[in-house]
This record gives structure tokens, sequence and C-alpha cells, in this order.
């Protein structure tokens, strides 16, 4: 079964049985002067991580690369602009048991209203322009990209308590 549709045309991701792909990836969060952030809507194919959803631009490491050239790359790939994305801002370390242990670094970047006049996307169904709460609550996010937006947004909040043990 390559993958299965519901009622509306949609891939459904609990019954798609194409393998996926784990390795190292880069992300960037990508905020406009006025605070909105650019996401890209994803494809819907089977095989990839949550098609249909909404999410950064990014992707995985190639052998020998740093993530920072990724992260140009990726962007340069995706929206054929040229951006200076800082960072990274985030590290995601995560293991999936007997399988390996894999890392998701996010990046940030102002983008120009100019610049997204520009965007040829090479990637996706679409690219669209959100308010955080509307990231947040309303769309169909990835997980991490998600929860790597809320802490974006949450910046200021964020306070750090003391180790509970030693690490």
């Amino acid at each position: 079964m390559q993958g299965s549709l519901n009622m509306s045309g949609k891939t459904t991701i609990s019954r798609d049985s194409t393998p996926l792909t784990c390795g190292d990836a880069v992300a960037a969060i990508l905020v406009l002067d006025d605070g909105r952030y650019l996401l890209q809507h994803r494809d819907d194919i089977p095989g990839i991580w949550y098609p249909d959803h909404w999410g950064c631009f990014g992707g995985a490491i190639d052998p020998g690369e740093e993530p920072q050239e990724t992260m140009s790359r990726e962007l340069r790939e995706e929206l054929a602009i040229e951006l200076q994305p800082t960072g990274p801002i985030l590290k995601m370390d995560y293991e999936i048991v007997g399988r390996g242990k894999f890392y998701r670094n996010y990046f940030v970047s102002e983008i120009s209203h100019e610049q997204v006049s520009a965007i040829q996307l090479g990637e996706g169904q679409n690219f669209g322009l959100f308010a955080g709460s509307e990231v947040l609550e309303i769309l169909r996010m990835t997980p991490y990209d998600a929860f790597a937006h809320y802490l974006h947004m949450s910046e200021q909040r964020i306070t750090v308590a003391p180790p509970t043990y030693e690490r």
C-alpha cells in the first residue's frame, strides 16, 4: 500500500506504509518585518514526513556539508533567493532506538516583502505568510516546526530552571 486517501483526496499519514528516511536536517524560521512567518505547504505525497502539512523550509544535510551550508543551499533550492540565516537558534537531538541518533537545527532569518515577491517555489505545494497565532492555532503544522515557532515567539518569556539532576 503506497498511501491511502481520505474523502478529501488527501494522503492519510496513518495508512501510508512508504518507507521514511531519517537523517540530520536543518530548518529555517523566516520572519517578515511585520512579525509574520513564511511557511511551506508541504507536498501531499506518500513517503515524506508529514505530507500536506505546513512547516519550515529546509532539508537534509548532505555528507560533508555543514549545517549552515545546508541551510543556505536549501533556501536557494526551495525559494530561489539568497538569505543569510543566523544560528542555529535551536538544536533538537533525538534518538530512534535501534536506528540511530539524529538532529534538526533551526536557523532564523529576516525576509523582506521584496524577497517574498521574488520567490520561485522549488518544493512544496505553496507558501504563505502567517501571524504567530495562526501558526500555532489554525494551521496543520508539523509538530517539530510548531514547537520551534512556539519557542521563537516565546523567546523573551523563557527562563531556565536549575538542573534537577546531573547531565
